[in-house]
């Protein structure tokens, strides 16, 4: 873990760091000695690991301000095809009075999400589905982060790619014990915000074409339960990072697609995806 303290003005005071097995036990607590004053706490959970995927533009230093924290995410040419390693944020307002010492509590949030599609025949007598025949990639500009959490746009989208892999035949699969066809795509993601547009895109060689480019968010919050009608929808989203879209194919024409995400069917019609 790595905690930035800044004073009420926004200066920067001191690193603080902690990594290895320190971390494993729960009673676990970082002492740290200030001065009487407000304070302004960052904290990042994975900044600091050696396999990190996000690094601090610049180490604060002398003279910097809380404004000058910005974490970017580590990609080549806009680019991102690995399995990230987990990034936690958090942040905590301090006021330190007199010298006795306080506990607080800062609490963190994941900033990354596992997303994995899969592709499967609905009608058990067609071709198997190969994981070549198709290009799958989701599109975002959600790599670069200020230090309250928000993003910041750089004009310039990022396009992941899986992480991993495949295609597979699933003995037993549908309900008359028939051998289901499937191929799937894992990718790894930044932060979702509902303030960005990020899409899904599927490519068929076979069709030659783009048979999928829909709106991630917005089919992801369609999951979204009426028991959490008072949650905001980014408050959802950052609640959840694991992710399973499931896109049920009747042969490669695309028809009669139906779509289910984390166990939700939420399209079943025959409305192209296009």
């Amino acid at each position: 873990m790595t905690l930035y303290i800044y004073d009420e003005n926004g200066n920067y005071v001191q690193t603080r760091t902690e990594t290895g097995s320190a971390l494993q036990d729960e009673n676990y607590r970082m002492v740290i000695d200030l001065p009487e004053g407000s304070y302004r706490f960052v904290a990042y959970g994975g900044l600091a690991c050696e396999q990190h995927s996000f690094s601090p533009l610049a180490e604060p230093a002398k003279g910097a301000t809380f404004n000058d924290l910005q974490v970017m995410l580590q990609q080549e040419e806009y680019t991102s095809r690995e399995l990230l390693h987990d990034l936690f944020w958090g942040t905590l307002e301090v006021k330190v009075e007199g010298e006795m010492y306080r506990d607080v509590t800062l609490y963190l949030m994941r900033n990354t999400n596992n997303v994995r599609i899969v592709l499967q025949q609905a009608d058990m007598s067609s071709e198997p589905l190969d994981i070549d025949d198709f290009d799958i990639s989701i599109t975002d500009n959600n790599y670069h982060f200020a230090a309250d959490n928000t993003l910041l746009t750089d004009g310039q989208e990022l396009t992941y790619l899986p992480w991993t892999s495949g295609d597979d035949l699933i003995a037993g699969e549908t309900a008359q014990g028939e051998t289901a066809s499937v191929a799937y795509a894992e990718f790894s993601l930044s932060r979702l915000m509902t303030t960005n547009e990020p899409r899904l895109v599927i490519y068929s060689h076979q069709q030659q074409e783009t048979v999928v480019d829909i709106p991630l968010i917005k089919y992801l919050l369609l999951l979204k339960s009426e028991k959490y009608a008072t949650m905001g929808d980014q408050e959802y989203l950052d609640r959840e990072n694991l992710w399973s879209i499931v896109f049920l194919l009747n042969d490669y024409t695309w028809h009669d697609v139906q779509i289910v995400i984390n166990d939700w069917t939420v399209r079943n019609d025959n409305i192209e995806l296009k």
